[in-house]
Parts: C-alpha cells; structure tokens; sequence
C-alpha cells in the first residue's frame, strides 16, 4: 500500500478526524481520534488514527498514564518527532489545567473533610510524572484563601523550604495550611521524609498559631491523610 493511500485524506469521511469533528461535534470523536488531531499526521507506515491507536495502546488506553509521557518518551514512537510530542505534552496539560480550574471559586471551597482536598489537588497531581509540592491557606472557617505551588522535583522527592511556607501563610493571615504532593510512582506510602517534614511543619505553624489541618499524599486515583491515619 503506497503511502498515498494511508493518508487520512483517502479515508472515509466519517473516518476522517477532523471532518468528524465539524460535522458530529466534539463527543463523537475517540480517544485515538481526538489525539491524532493533535499529532496532524503519522508516518510512511501509519496514518495519524492509527499511529494514535499504538500511542494509546502502549500506554494502557489510560489517558492518565499518556500524560506522564515525557517529550523524549513521545519521540520513541516512529512518526511522532519533537514538534508532534511537543504538541501532545501541551494538550495534556492544557486538559489538566482546564481540570483544575473547575475549582477556580477555591476562595469560597469549604474544606471539612480530606476528601475535600483530594478533590482540589487530584486534577492537578494524578498524571504528572514528576513530584509537586502544593499548599493550600484556610481561614478560620477553613476556607481557602489561596493555594500555591511551593517546589517542582523529580521523580521521587521535591525541596521544601519550611520557612518559606511559614512566611506564605503569614503573608496571608492563614489560619491553616494543607501539604499535598504527589508520588508519581503511585505508592502512596509516606516516606521517613515526608513524616519527618509533616512533623517539623505542625511544630512550626504551632509557634505561629496556625493549623496544620492535613498532609495529602496524591496517588493515580486515591490518596493518603496523615489526618485520617492520626498522624497530625
């Protein structure tokens, strides 16, 4: 078969992506179709709904797990280049981000139990492939006030600085803080310096008069409370 013929051009148009998009909406496109849209086009061998296809089949047909594709990782794929894998990482974390700010009215979120914080963190931590330290600041009424990134590591620890953590919450009259990061590796088991960190945070927001409410420990698709685990 010439390369002529795989093109999505030659397909039927209910076959072709884009076509399919204009013509049926959004939702009637597949997962394989929606990200050969964003890779353009396949190779000599493929064309993009099939290349897309073997994408999403390595990585599980799990759209959390392609989002944890790295750039480099991408390019392994024949016929994904860096400009395609650039694009793909982009749509991932635009899809991600698009998540996490359905709780842009997080000023007025009430956090009552760690479910609730789950909630908050989840959309931004459950397919990273690296770890993120995150704070959230509450009011008397544990209301948030604002919630901030604090460190970017690698895959299996970030650098957290306490006093700069103390500082943000006096900065923003915080009566309570919340610790949430991820374990990229799923595991959600804290570590000796997570309960190391955990424990020298409540000590020091404790002079401070502020609460240490939680520490979260984001996984895939559940988590780890050192306040429901009476560790706080």
């Amino acid at each position: 078969m010439s390369p002529q013929s795989l093109s999505i051009k030659n397909l039927s148009e209910d076959d072709r992506p884009r076509e399919k998009l204009l013509t049926k909406g959004v939702a009637a496109l597949s997962n394989a179709e929606l990200l050969a849209i964003i890779l353009g086009s396949g190779s000599r061998d493929e064309n993009a709904v099939e290349l897309a296809r073997r994408i999403l089949l390595q990585a599980g047909n799990d759209l959390a797990k392609l989002g944890k594709l790295t750039v480099a990782e991408l390019k392994k794929y024949k016929g994904v280049g860096k400009v395609k894998a650039v694009g793909v990482v982009a749509a991932m974390e635009l899809g991600r981000r698009r998540t996490g700010e359905k709780d842009t009215t997080v000023e007025k979120k009430h956090i009552l139990v760690s479910k609730d914080i789950f909630f908050v963190f989840h959309p931004l931590l459950c397919d990273l492939p690296h770890e993120e330290f995150w704070l959230l600041f509450l009011n008397t009424a544990n209301r948030i006030i604002d919630k901030q990134r604090l460190s970017v590591g690698g895959l299996t620890e970030t650098s957290v600085d306490v006093r700069v953590i103390m500082k943000m919450a006096v900065d923003r009259l915080a009566s309570g803080i919340v610790l949430c990061h991820n374990h990229p590796s799923g595991n959600m088991t804290p570590g000796i310096h997570d309960i190391q960190l955990t424990r020298k945070i409540k000590e020091c927001a404790q002079l401070l008069d502020i609460k240490l409410v939680d520490h979260l420990i984001i996984g895939d698709n559940d988590f780890y409370s050192f306040a429901d685990e009476g560790r706080i």
